[in-house]
């Protein structure tokens, strides 16, 4: 028996409808048609991957002298800040201009 695991599903109304039908039809448990309509609906990708997962090989990068892997989000946040004031600063240019003319 494969593992199982429980969580709530929210089914619109005719789709719950129709599933309790097919369990009947079939006379099988709730359960079981819900399961049986996913794996049909994803095809073969319900059927698992055909060999080992991918091997990761990790690799440290490392970081200059002076670089604070926790301030990373911090320099970001500033490059883009820059990058947005000088494209602020170049459009309100190029519009002055443009009124003098």
């Amino acid at each position: 028996m494969m593992p199982s695991m429980r969580t709530t599903l929210t089914l619109d109304d005719d789709l719950a409808g129709l599933l309790k039908q097919r369990a009947q039809e079939l006379g099988v448990p709730f359960k079981e048609a819900v399961n049986r309509a996913i794996r049909t609906g994803l095809g073969d990708a319900a059927k698992g991957r055909p060999g080992p997962a991918p091997k990761t090989i990790p690799h440290s990068f490392g970081f200059r002298p002076g670089v604070d892997p926790d301030k990373l989000g911090q320099l970001a946040d500033e490059l883009e800040a820059e990058a947005f004031a000088e494209k602020t600063h170049d459009f309100a240019r190029r519009k002055r201009s443009r009124s003098r003319a």
